[in-house]
């Protein structure tokens, strides 16, 4: 299992040194990829809690800088990692717009971009684009489209709800073929083809980002029985299964003391999570995100990248 390490992008953070520094840490220390997440605004009474049941929006992640402009700074630092979006809200975006930098990126690159996207859920992000929770799943339906017709050979045609191009060229195409993975739901993951995240990541997608949300083998179980369900939908939709990835998120929390029994995966020491890194891999990800932005134990971005080299190290000694 490879591992990514989520740039850091919150409030503190100095953009102008340690977006570059983070990327070539993380490239020396022999992660796979970084990654970037988004969160384009932070209310102060926001419409829903930052997670079920009543979780507040996190204070150490305001700021959340722009996800594809750190990649792009993360690009022209580096010369292997792979550049992921985990994840992108399709209904935040023009799909040409965002189409067009995510091909721009990757020709910075030399072709290592990865689109992760989903549908969000805050009311209060959504609204200020003009969208609403009822557009999410048609809008990234609409973006997934784009991004097929415009990555593809120009002239381009393409009617959609809110994209028309008519006979146009939409430059600068991808490198090669850009993987789209997609976000949503977790252990529980629609349990028949009904589950519309289900079908559209089956159908769809090169792969799925979810979190790993229980601890131990019941954690990797359950998460190892959501994947078999969608490569099983995959496969009845005519694709090739072998070639989609499980691509793991791990929000990690670090705790002085030992986390108890019933503590959420990516809480505790950090003894605890590389027991949690154990149980992704044993999950069958194929790469597992470690994410070190929530938390609120780090005092410095320097901090961070040696607990992120010191996980990196421990992985591979597993």
């Amino acid at each position: 299992m490879q591992l990514g390490l989520r740039l850091p992008q919150r409030l503190g953070v100095d953009l102008q040194h340690e977006v570059v520094e983070a990327a070539r840490t993380a490239e020396a220390a022999g992660y796979a990829s970084v990654w970037t997440y988004e969160r384009l605004l932070f209310p102060q009474t926001p419409a829903e809690p930052y997670a079920p049941p009543n979780v507040p929006w996190p204070e150490s992640s305001r700021q959340a800088a722009d996800p594809l402009a750190v990649l792009a700074a993360a690009a022209a630092a580096t010369e292997k990692v792979r550049l992921g979006t985990s994840v992108l809200i399709a209904a935040l975006h023009t799909p040409v717009q965002l189409a067009k930098a995510l091909a721009t990126i990757d020709q910075i690159s030399g072709g290592r971009m990865v689109a992760g996207l989903g549908t969000g859920w805050s009311t209060d992000e959504l609204q200020a684009t003009g969208a609403t929770r009822a557009d999410r799943g048609r809008f990234l339906d609409e973006t997934l489209d784009v991004f097929d017709a415009v990555w593809g050979p120009d002239p381009v045609t393409f009617r959609g709800p809110r994209v028309v191009i008519d006979n146009a060229a939409v430059l600068p195409k991808p490198v090669g073929k850009i993987p789209v993975l997609l976000g949503g739901g977790g252990s529980n993951l629609g349990r028949g083809t009904s589950s519309r995240a289900l079908q559209r990541i089956a159908t769809r997608a090169d792969g799925w980002l979810p979190l790993l949300t229980t601890p131990g083998p019941a954690g990797a179980a359950a998460l190892r029985a959501s994947w078999d369900r969608i490569r099983e939908a995959a496969f009845q939709f005519g694709r090739d299964a072998s070639r989609m990835r499980l691509v793991v998120v791990g929000n990690v929390t670090f705790t002085d003391r030992p986390a108890g029994s019933d503590r959420p995966a990516f809480v505790g020491t950090l003894d605890q999570v590389m027991d949690d890194v154990r149980t992704a891999a044993e999950a069958g990800a194929d790469e597992l995100i470690v994410d070190l932005n929530l938390q609120d134990w780090f005092v410095s971005t320097r901090q961070m990248l040696e607990t992120a080299v010191e996980i990196r190290e421990r992985a591979a000694a597993l």
